[in-house]
């Protein structure tokens, strides 16, 4: 199945042999240190910069399947985010991983993503639009 949209993945989610956990890694766009001034122009007309974790959280697809609940439950936290990074995880024995499990998983995203290796990720805005970084 490829995935388009955020209801794709849940819906991928549920088809899955074993039970699923989904990793949310929310980050924020900023400018680098040191950034240059081409730099700071492209990142103030919405390009470039750096997208830093900020934010971390797993739940279950039925936890997780509507995009706008997850927003508004992002934004009670009071933590700005631009971009949310999705990985998932399989369950064994048709039980779904806890969130125990989760938190080796997440540390393991967040520094994947600081390092700019991005690509085994799905990549969605504020909006639910499903996103292509080109790491730089």
């Amino acid at each position: 199945m490829q995935i388009t949209s955020y209801q794709d993945l849940i819906l991928a989610s549920y088809q899955q042999h074993e039970p699923q956990r989904l990793l949310f890694v929310f980050a924020s766009a900023e400018l680098p240190t040191g950034h240059t001034e081409k730099q700071q122009q492209e990142f103030e007309q919405g390009g470039g910069g750096a997208l830093t974790p900020v934010l971390c959280v797993d739940k279950l697809p039925s936890e997780a399947e509507d995009f706008a609940a997850l927003v508004e439950e992002s934004k009670q936290t009071g933590i700005n985010w631009d971009i949310v990074f999705i990985s998932a995880m399989d369950g064994r024995g048709g039980f779904a991983p806890n969130s125990d499990e989760a938190s080796q998983p997440l540390r393991m995203m967040m520094s994947k993503i600081q390092s700019g290796m991005i690509s085994d990720f799905l990549t969605f805005d504020r909006e639910g639009d499903l996103v292509e970084l080109v790491p730089g």
